[in-house]
């Protein structure tokens, strides 16, 4: 297998920039986990940017090392995990960019692999959830935002980062007995929303509920939820709060911490996590890469887990 540069030899500040400066698919031929990024941001509803988002991840990611001691494992040794770029999407198209996404990720995914995906908005989320689904069936979900993102429609538009998981659920491609929000807060436009959510089979964890219960009982209660079902987890980085991730396009007061949001992405080690997300890193407002500090130890721990999950390797 081929690893990340050796960062004890050659400076981090030089080299590949691919996520932790893992190779490129292309090199590898296969791999066991694959990184994506999918520089798209059209269907925000507020601040723009999270088209840059991808390769801030990758560039924050630079400082990441190959063993994960809150796991014990070396991902990068137990699984062939490369950087296959970016899905190169229609800006200004949102259904052909929803088709690009879906035909990418299936084709990504083709020879048995997981993939690990970089965001761009929410948008993206529905059309990795149909590639995902045509491989495993209806998958179980859990879901980090300080949002639902299961409105229908914005200005009459029906794919835009707030729609996504409605869309899903309506098109039968989640396992409606596993679905589950963690750290929704803040204002919502009616009391309908919480009953539309409720009606669609979605469990909610808010971000109080993190602060009251504890990181343990909060995994707890998901496993539970989970079992071992196929599992996609897709995380908006404002579930987090601002101080902890400013460059993000819709922030909201009183978040969990990045500290805790690891935990609890640490706590499903052992599920069959098929595939994952981490969306919504928006440069522009972002502070000294605290977003995306944040977003890449996510990812690495989302890629540290699966890799803790049997299947197909090339050692």
């Amino acid at each position: 297998m081929i690893g990340p540069i050796d960062s004890s030899t050659t400076p981090r500040f030089t080299g590949r920039d691919g996520f932790a400066r893992l190779p490129r698919l292309d090199q590898v031929g296969y791999a066991d986990i694959v990184v994506a990024g999918i520089p798209f941001d059209g269907g925000v509803s507020y601040r723009p940017g999270s088209r840059f988002g991808p390769n801030h991840i990758r560039e924050a990611s630079r400082l990441l090392r190959p063993y994960n001691p809150a796991l014990a494992v070396a991902p990068f040794e137990r699984k062939q995990v490369a950087d296959a770029g970016d899905i190169a999407v229609n800006p200004f198209d949102i259904r052909e960019a929803i088709e690009t996404i879906q035909a990418g990720a299936y084709d990504l995914t083709s020879s048995g692999g997981r993939l690990v995906t970089l965001g761009g908005d929410h948008t993206i989320s529905l059309p990795l959830l149909r590639a995902a689904a045509a491989r495993h069936g209806p998958i179980a979900l859990l879901h980090f935002d300080a949002h639902l993102d299961t409105w229908d429609t914005y200005f009459g538009a029906e794919y835009t980062h707030g729609t996504p998981f409605r869309r899903a659920v309506e098109e039968g491609i989640l396992d409606t007995e596993a679905l589950s929000h963690v750290g929704t807060r803040g204002p919502l436009y009616g009391k309908k929303d919480l009953d539309d959510d409720r009606r669609f089979g979605f469990g909610i964890v808010t971000s109080a509920d993190v602060y009251r219960q504890g990181v343990d009982e909060i995994v707890a209660k998901l496993r539970g939820r989970i079992a071992d079902r196929p599992l996609y987890i897709s995380i908006d980085v404002d579930v987090m709060d601002p101080a902890y991730a400013p460059g993000t396009g819709t922030p909201e007061a009183g978040g969990i911490s990045s500290r805790e949001l690891l935990e609890i992405i640490r706590g499903f080690a052992g599920l069959n996590v098929i595939g994952a997300d981490v969306v919504e890193v928006a440069p522009a407002y972002d502070h000294a890469e605290i977003t995306g500090i944040a977003a890449s130890h996510l990812a690495y721990d989302l890629v540290s887990i699966m890799s803790l999950v049997p299947h197909r390797t090339t050692d």
